[in-house]
């Protein structure tokens, strides 16, 4: 099966694998140029892309240029989101509200460096 692979546009390649790679234990897989680098964790490949670097950061044919933030998201597993969460806030990072407890475990929305938003989902643990 193959993997999947999220692409997030980011203001600064090196500040976000900095971010991703010691703040959420993601791999850099490939850092070939200072608009561009390949991350993972578990089966996720998170492609990293600054605007303007690469096909994917090109200006399209309407005008639009990509941009770092908006509400989609990756959502990344953890074992404490309280922990997490503390963490983070010590590190400064950005939260999109609080922890909110829901039904199938809780969750805490987070802004990258760039502005991206990803999800720290902790599952409910049953029996």
């Amino acid at each position: 099966m193959a993997k999947v692979s999220v692409r997030y546009i980011v203001s600064d390649v090196d500040a976000a694998i900095g971010f991703y790679r010691d703040m959420l234990g993601f791999s850099v897989d490939m850092h070939p140029a200072p608009g561009f680098a390949s991350l993972s964790r578990g089966d996720l490949i998170l492609l990293l892309s600054r605007p303007g670097a690469g096909g994917a950061g090109q200006t399209r044919s309407d005008g639009q240029v990509p941009e770092p933030g908006g509400w989609n998201r990756i959502q990344i597993e953890v074992s404490d989101l309280t922990a997490t969460v503390e963490k983070l806030k010590a590190a400064g990072c950005a939260f999109r509200g609080e922890i909110v407890i829901g039904n199938g475990g809780n969750q805490a929305l987070v802004n990258d460096p760039s502005g991206n938003c990803f999800e720290l989902f902790e599952p409910v643990r049953r029996g």
